[in-house]
């Protein structure tokens, strides 16, 4: 993998997440993808665990706006890369701001086999 390459998904990730498109997102990993969503839960393996535990969290958002920061490629083929996202949630009055890191592992077919991410979160009232 090149920073190029993980650019490229990152931008396909990024629009398919503000356009709350789970189909456009499964896309992008290997049907037996493993998905860590933060260092405490247990990771999701394959596109039924990813699939439900996304629709959950896109079920809860009314809109979202993704950024990134490629910022490392290993000879392994991971890429770690900065991110950060706000996401808008009109029914609890809440704007959530998150900033964390992905670790991503590509297959040659360049879906994603390993997905890490760890992050920090900041909410605020809407309209305050």
């Amino acid at each position: 993998m090149t920073l190029e390459q993980l650019r490229a998904w990152l931008d396909e990730y990024g629009r398919a997440w503000e356009a709350r498109n789970p189909d456009g997102f499964l896309h992008l990993f290997a049907s037996d993808a493993v998905y860590a969503w933060g260092p405490f839960v247990e990771p999701l393996v394959g596109h039924d665990e990813i699939g439900a535990r996304l629709r959950a969290a896109l079920a809860e958002q009314d809109e979202a706006r993704f950024g990134h920061e490629p910022l490392a490629v290993t000879p392994e083929g991971r890429g770690l890369s900065r991110w950060w996202a706000s996401i808008r949630t009109e029914e609890r009055g809440v704007l959530e701001e998150n900033e964390g890191v992905f670790l991503v592992a590509l297959g040659p077919d360049r879906r994603c086999t390993e997905f890490q991410e760890w992050w920090s979160t900041r909410s605020s009232t809407l309209g305050s």
